[in-house]
């Protein structure tokens, strides 16, 4: 895939350029578009799901580099391999390093950066917590609403766990990839988590 000049968001605005990379995960949710630079993963693109996908992801044949392989940058790598784990072994994504992360949403000071590190901070894999727990969480009580909004935002979904915020009353509430696959995550967590406490 071509490489595309995008501004570096640590610097000084209009002082330098990143150069993005793109690499194509096939997972068992459809194929992940995963961008990002030298210094830091951009973004995760979700395919919309129409039909939950048949079996499990048992091995990590189930998930491979389709596209872009040959110019993956280190936190591209570190991507990859993290999201390999988390749908083929769970169980070695303890021992894997977060990418770094390089989007503009995640280095400004907000209440919706604030809510995104603390979801992928405190929200475990197989755990579940609710807009307005996750507000408290996150500092204002009153801004379940809002927590909704940094949902919506999230460029890096999977990894910064928004698939893991539902409604109070239970239901699982929307998701950028669609309910399907959102309710797919949910399961795959819930049915490795207890394959792990075996």
């Amino acid at each position: 895939m071509a490489a595309r000049l995008v501004p570096n968001v640590s610097s000084k605005e209009g002082e330098s350029q990143c150069e993005e990379k793109h690499a194509v995960l096939l997972s068992p949710v459809g194929k992940l578009e995963i961008s990002g630079c030298e210094t830091g993963l951009h973004e995760i693109k979700l395919p919309k799901m129409s039909v939950l996908p048949s079996g499990r992801a048992e091995s990590s044949a189930a998930c491979e580099v389709c596209e872009g392989a040959e110019e993956m940058t280190e936190p591209l790598k570190q991507c990859t391999a993290w999201l390999r784990a988390y749908f083929c072994e769970p169980a070695r994504m303890a021992s894997l390093p977060l990418p770094a992360f390089h989007h503009p949403l995640l280095r400004r000071d907000s209440f919706t950066r604030q809510v995104l590190w603390t979801l992928l901070r405190d929200v475990k894999f197989g755990e579940a917590v609710s807009y307005k727990q996750l507000a408290v969480l996150a500092g204002n009580s009153r801004a379940a609403r809002a927590v909704g909004g940094a949902m919506r935002s999230n460029p890096i979904p999977i990894i910064i766990p928004c698939h893991r915020v539902i409604c109070s009353s239970g239901q699982s509430g929307n998701y950028g990839g669609g309910n399907l696959m959102k309710e797919w995550l949910l399961s795959h967590e819930k049915l490795q988590k207890e394959k792990l406490a075996y």
